[in-house]
């Protein structure tokens, strides 16, 4: 890490959020951050030295030693959907730029390259002291953040804290702007015939971002292009209402919300569901999901072949055309797609049909 990169915020902005705070209570760091017009890491590289401290990698070798820390909550989120599982570390593993981590409660995708800040925060939450481990993109935006949940685990904590300590500990950190997303190219420069050729050829799902790159296609242009037996729209509220249908029915669904660092997992039925202001809700014990369904422009059934059959998808997209959040029926490697799940999806609207 360059010093450059450690010289923004400081003092200064730390004297906002104190003043800030003392106005709302309440008000939680993101929306703080928001606030002062800074980023959330700025914010928390601001108050380092007072229950912030600075961490340094590797990152794969400190998500390996995630296990010690027993019982923990993960959180990983975008700007629409936060996504919240209660569990341990298990049967972890990373290579290069990328980690896998496969208990079946904590279920993560990560890739190290948006691994750029790391912080220890210790803070009092209902009278006690709460300690968490939070990672940041270039960007100061959040990308992960894991809280200790077992008392008689401080120690561990403490001890991966201390050898993942950063040699500077001073206040701020300089941030850059995240790369913007690459435009598509025109749509007459798809190859349609090809893409529908590569798409009927799939044999896994994870082989789909690969058929992407290869195309020069933008995952919601390939959708348009693909034609309607691969990917149609539905109505924006068509996420809600598969959560319901799934609720009711007891159905066990698997849940995928990513931040570019990390792409968490919820797999199995989901039964609280309730509106709180401009968020819709999963309460479950173990998980929590939050989707602001004013984020939702666009909802899109995805249909993909694969050696053990059609794979169906639901996904939701925001105005700018990333991804929030998606969901598919619960299914293992070797299984075929649940037949309730798919016939969930099917009664699902099409994009301008109304709903009786």
């Amino acid at each position: 890490m360059q010093e450059a990169e450690l010289q923004g915020g400081g003092p200064a902005l730390r004297q906002r959020w104190l003043a800030l705070r003392d106005e709302e209570p309440g008000l939680r760091a993101r929306d703080a951050a928001a606030r002062l017009g800074v980023s959330e890491g700025e914010l928390l590289a601001a108050r380092c030295g007072e229950g912030v401290r600075r961490l340094d990698g590797p990152w794969p070798d400190l998500l390996k030693e995630l296990p010690g820390l027993g019982t923990v909550m993960v959180l990983t989120r975008n700007e629409s959907a936060v996504h919240e599982k209660t569990g341990r570390f298990d049967k972890v593993s990373a290579f290069k730029d990328m980690g896998l981590v496969l208990n079946g409660e904590i279920d993560l995708r990560v890739f190290f390259n948006h691994w750029h800040f790391g912080f220890a925060v210790t803070e009092e939450a209902h009278g006690k002291a709460r300690h968490s481990l939070q990672f940041f993109d270039r960007d100061g935006m959040a990308v992960h953040k894991v809280y200790l949940r077992e008392d008689d685990k401080a120690a561990a904590y403490e001890a991966l804290v201390t050898k993942h300590l950063h040699g500077e500990q001073s206040p701020g950190i300089e941030v850059a702007p995240a790369a913007p997303a690459p435009a598509d190219r025109a749509d007459h420069l798809i190859d349609r015939a090809a893409l529908r050729e590569r798409w009927e050829a799939l044999q896994d799902v994870h082989d789909f971002r690969e058929m992407l790159i290869d195309l020069g296609a933008g995952r919601l242009q390939a959708f348009r292009l693909a034609g309607g037996d691969k990917a149609y729209r539905v109505a924006p509220g068509s996420f809600r209402q598969a959560l319901e249908q799934a609720a009711a029915a007891a159905l066990p669904i698997m849940i995928f919300v990513g931040s570019p660092g990390v792409v968490q997992i919820h797999s199995g039925p989901v039964k609280t569901l309730k509106q709180v202001g401009p968020w819709f809700n999963v309460l479950d014990p173990g998980f929590n999901l939050h989707l602001r369904e004013d984020g939702v422009a666009e909802a899109w059934v995805v249909r993909k072949p694969t050696r053990d059959g059609i794979v169906t998808s639901l996904e939701i997209y925001d105005g700018e055309g990333r991804q929030i959040a998606w969901m598919f029926g619960e299914r293992g490697e070797g299984q075929a797609e649940l037949a309730e799940w798919r016939a969930l999806v099917d009664a699902l609207p099409p994009q301008g049909v109304a709903v009786q």
